[in-house]
């Protein structure tokens, strides 16, 4: 869960439910807000229509059977009745009183009591989306002296309506449950909508660095993801096309160094002076041996070798015996029982260099290969002097080499390094050194996304 919510999808459909939610919330205040306010208004302009209506219907009716015609007359909410108690009159009459007064004439005389009647201030239980709440009356109510032309007084009572009998069965909570699921689901597909041309774009920037050659993406969607989708495609033609350069380039250059590198050789057999002749001859072997491992870096950038399933214990066990043959001190310890995807002559060429460089600088290599967090893992060992912390990242540079003892007794070009990590990133991977707490250099090659095999 936490994973998704710190993804562009889940916060993009976290921010869109959010929004959503809390403009539904502000939205319904403000429409029971102003519903409230409608059916106050309505029943203000309801109280006094009924009320002109009972004072008019009051005074036709004979004194004798008025009594009689009020209390059949009258209704909860607005009542007009003869007065029993005195009670204090208002100095000023109210808004309700002065339209009440402006409507049946100056014949009759209306007082607003001071005493507000105690109905008005019961809180009345009103439905909401977001419950059942009690709410205090803000309409019309109070209670007015009114004076008829006969000289009758009668108090007319002006009440809160009556709470609906429904507002207290109606029940907003599957309504609310029924909208949450709703927004829900149309802010996950939205999310998912937005963000997938995103992950396309990322698995397509992480195929590349896997493999150059990979199919370019696929142009669909809306105009500005095909927009980006063919810059992608058109940056991975051009860097495909500067590596293929380079890669020619370099190749071209190793390979035609070669021929004027042997006659060089085959003259130098004629030099009268042993001495000299042994110390040209060396200069040369180790102008070939940099144009040979110039060679072998060109090529661990070719990315034409196609991928396949490799069985990695047999490749594994293949390159140790192929370097026991040779006279090389290697074991081989554990296995995977994986199977991993890659190029199998640019693999080999990794491992071969990584063994070769234990051997060369520690004498002999110790290969230990497991399973470890959804990858396979091969760490190679040697008894060497091992390289200082601060030199650990820099003998991966191209031609890097080391002013210890460690590099001036066993010679190199400082390419060796250089070509394994390259294969090994070409496939998804990664290398990484350090310092044996027992003594010698580790290497560590870490190779993901391997399946069981057969």
């Amino acid at each position: 869960m936490k994973a998704f919510f710190s993804s562009m999808t889940g916060r993009v459909f976290l921010t869109i439910l959010l929004g959503t939610i809390i403009a539904f919330i502000m939205t319904q205040l403000m429409v029971e807000k102003q519903q409230y306010q409608i059916v106050q208004e309505y029943r203000d302009v309801f109280a006094l229509d009924r009320s002109e209506q009972l004072i008019f219907s009051a005074e036709v009716v004979p004194v004798s059977a008025r009594s009689t015609y009020l209390r059949a007359a009258n209704r909860p909410g607005i009542r007009l009745e003869e007065i029993t108690q005195e009670l204090p009159v208002a100095a000023q009459p109210s808004a309700f009183t002065a339209a009440l007064a402006g409507r049946i004439g100056p014949d009759y005389r209306l007082d607003t009591i001071a005493v507000r009647p105690a109905p008005c201030d019961v809180p009345r239980l009103e439905n909401s989306v977001f419950g059942h709440t009690l709410k205090a009356w803000t309409g019309v109510c109070e209670s007015v002296n009114v004076r008829l032309r006969d000289g009758t007084r009668l108090r007319l009572q002006v009440f809160p309506p009556p709470t609906s009998v429904l507002s207290g069965l109606s029940d907003y909570r599957m309504i609310i449950l029924l909208f949450l699921v709703s927004v829900t689901a149309l802010a996950y597909v939205v999310a998912r909508m937005s963000t997938r041309p995103l992950k396309q774009l990322a698995q397509a920037a992480k195929d590349l660095g896997n493999d150059i050659n990979h199919p370019p993406l696929r142009l669909a969607g809306v105009s500005e993801i095909r927009q980006a989708s063919a810059a992608f495609n058109a940056m991975q033609a051009r860097i495909r096309q500067y590596i293929f350069q380079r890669t020619q380039m370099l190749a071209a250059i190793t390979h035609d160094l070669q021929t004027p590198l042997t006659r060089m050789r085959l003259r130098l057999e004629k030099v009268s002076d042993p001495e000299l002749q042994q110390r040209l001859v060396g200069d040369l072997s180790a102008m070939q041996e940099m144009v040979r491992e110039g060679l072998d870096l060109a090529r661990s950038m070719d990315t034409t070798e196609s991928m396949q399933a490799l069985d990695l214990d047999s490749l594994l066990g293949s390159v140790c015996c192929d370097a026991t043959d040779a006279g090389q001190e290697v074991d081989i310890k554990g296995h995977t029982g994986r199977a991993v995807m890659g190029r199998p002559m640019a693999l080999r060429r990794c491992l071969v260099n990584l063994i070769d460089n234990a051997v060369k600088y520690g004498q002999q290599a110790v290969v230990t290969v497991d399973s470890a967090s959804g990858a396979a893992r091969i760490r190679i060992r040697d008894n060497g002097p091992g390289i200082a912390p601060g030199e650990l990242a820099r003998v991966f540079e191209p031609f890097y080499r080391i002013e210890t003892s460690r590099s001036r007794e066993s010679g190199g070009t400082g390419l060796g390094l250089t070509i394994a990590r390259n294969i090994a990133e070409q496939h998804g991977g990664s290398i990484a050194l350090s310092n044996h707490p027992e003594g010698g250099l580790e290497v560590t090659m870490v190779l993901p996304e391997y399946y069981a095999a057969r």
